[in-house]
């Protein structure tokens, strides 16, 4: 393994939220002017961040690939990388937004983000709608539609108390030695540590 998470790859928690606000605020005002494209892109980034896909497994999303019924939130990702498919679960407000963009958007694509022709948007136009609101967030310009998924990865791994084959499992990683490399940027034991150092310095 020659490369490693560092703090660089990912968005902060207030990169987030500032992403997520102007999303969502032209989205808004998308839905007022009866406009597609902005509430497709704010579903775009909001699925990138809630399940962690690559570029290309949104792409390649249909809207069969959904699992919305009562008591289910998940998705199946088909022929992912390596060939291999997997279920990728997200969560219940992740769901509710993908319920109002279905019910909003006009497109009859079997796919779940079609392109202003009607056919699936390609792996570089997910790629320039992120660069277009990541700019627009005053997001730093080394970021990509990747670093979405090092973000979820880096939030579902803390926030699962640190258990890394979770995270592989969600990920679609063959081994969990890729994972790992969370792990190394992530630490409970260090965080603790250094906690219990600020507590020491008082």
């Amino acid at each position: 393994m020659n490369w490693v998470i560092s703090p660089d790859k990912f968005l902060s928690t207030d990169e987030v939220k500032r992403l997520r606000r102007v999303c969502n605020e032209a989205a808004l005002a998308a839905k007022a002017r009866g406009v597609q494209a902005p509430v497709r892109d704010a579903l775009i980034i909001e699925l990138a961040l809630g399940s962690g896909l690559r570029v290309s497994e949104l792409s390649n999303l249909k809207v069969q690939d959904l699992d919305l019924r009562k008591g289910q939130n998940a998705l199946h990702v088909r022929n992912g990388k390596g060939g291999k498919d997997r279920v990728v679960q997200f969560g219940a407000k992740l769901k509710d937004q993908i319920h109002e963009y279905l019910n909003y958007r006009q497109s009859n694509s079997l796919y779940l983000f079609p392109s202003k022709h009607g056919e699936q948007i390609t792996p570089s136009g997910i790629q320039q709608v992120f660069k277009k609101w990541a700019a627009k967030a005053g997001l730093p310009s080394h970021y990509s539609i990747h670093s979405l998924r090092h973000t979820y990865a880096v939030r579902i791994y803390k926030a699962s108390g640190y258990n890394l084959r979770l995270v592989q499992k969600q990920l679609g990683h063959s081994s969990v030695t890729t994972t790992q490399v969370y792990a190394d940027v992530l630490d409970a034991d260090v965080d603790q540590a250094l906690a219990n150092l600020d507590l020491d310095d008082e």
